[in-house]
């Protein structure tokens, strides 16, 4: 597909690179997996990043925005994960899957591209995604960004599994004609603090409901993922970490990325101020910055123990 100039953000007031953007489709055995490839002109830095959404929300709608404002990478690569945006099975239905079939998308996309190396960030259950792709190709990945990333919920484990029967419960309300009920059910329980408007629900509900099936699908799969995840050994097997958390968000989640950043020298823990779980739709630019500059540190620090 031809390439398509974008002109979206040029009245932002922060300076954006220019970049192009290609939308392609990567036709696996069950899953038509639409991707959009943004190449930043300027750039010579040969460093990629791909950048992976959470449940619910589709990639472009996550991340274009945020990586219109980053500076160090050729390449950003945004697919749309199963049961979101325009990601499709071949017979058009939506159906159950695992987190482990989307780390599995994921190992096939960058396969399919010859990425064999590149950063690695992910929002919420992309977070999830991402450190256990990490856990799996631990040569591939490099610098790495979280935010709010599933699993990362609570300091206490048990906690954590309680709060995911809590999503899975708004879940059952998205397979019905009330699906509306289940939306506001899973924005409580993840966004308890959040600062509600009207105009902002609505957005926020019409962004979720797109698919809400899919998005129940996604909100399931974390849950039985949970079940059976060691999170001590994902943690042990990151690399450099960049974690961000909304400022909004509950204390506990804070709490457990201080800890991280305290116990861990290759975590970095970052309090979005004015943000809740919608972070990245929130305050894309400033995460952006700080993702330049995060990387900046990493390759400086790379560079002394060379």
């Amino acid at each position: 597909m031809a390439s398509r100039k974008s002109n979206l953000w040029n009245l932002c007031e922060m300076k954006a690179p220019h970049y192009t953007v290609d939308q392609r489709t990567l036709n696996l055995s069950d899953q038509q997996l639409v991707y959009r490839l943004y190449k930043h002109a300027g750039v010579s830095s040969g460093r990629r990043l791909v950048l992976v959404h959470g449940a619910g929300v589709g990639g472009r709608d996550t991340w274009e925005m945020l990586q219109s404002f980053l500076t160090h990478w050729d390449e950003i690569l945004v697919p749309d994960m199963r049961g979101t945006g325009d990601t499709r099975y071949p017979d058009g239905l939506e159906h159950e899957f695992s987190v482990q079939q989307l780390v599995a998308d994921l190992n096939a996309l960058v396969d399919h591209l010859g990425w064999w190396q590149f950063d690695l960030g992910g929002y919420s259950l992309g977070g999830m995604v991402c450190m256990l792709f990490k856990q799996q190709h631990p040569d591939r990945v490099g610098k790495q960004y979280l935010l709010e990333s599933a699993a990362l919920d609570r300091p206490d484990w048990r906690s954590t599994v309680t709060l995911r029967e809590r999503y899975s419960d708004a879940a059952v309300h998205l397979r019905t004609a009330n699906r509306e009920a289940g939306i506001r059910q899973f924005l409580d329980t993840i966004s308890p603090n959040r600062r509600i408007t009207e105009q902002t629900e609505r957005l926020t509900i019409a962004r979720l409901g797109y698919r809400p099936e899919g998005f129940a699908n996604a909100l399931d799969a974390v849950t039985k993922g949970i079940r059976d995840l060691d999170r001590e050994a994902i943690l042990a097997a990151q690399g450099d970490v960049s974690s961000f958390i909304g400022g909004q968000s509950v204390e506990l989640m804070h709490q457990l990325h201080m800890h991280l950043a305290d116990g861990m020298p290759n975590w970095h823990y970052f309090h979005v101020a004015g943000t809740d779980h919608s972070l990245p739709f929130q305050k894309p630019r400033q995460i952006a910055r700080i993702m330049n500059a995060e990387l900046e540190r990493y390759l400086s620090q790379r560079n002394k123990t060379a």
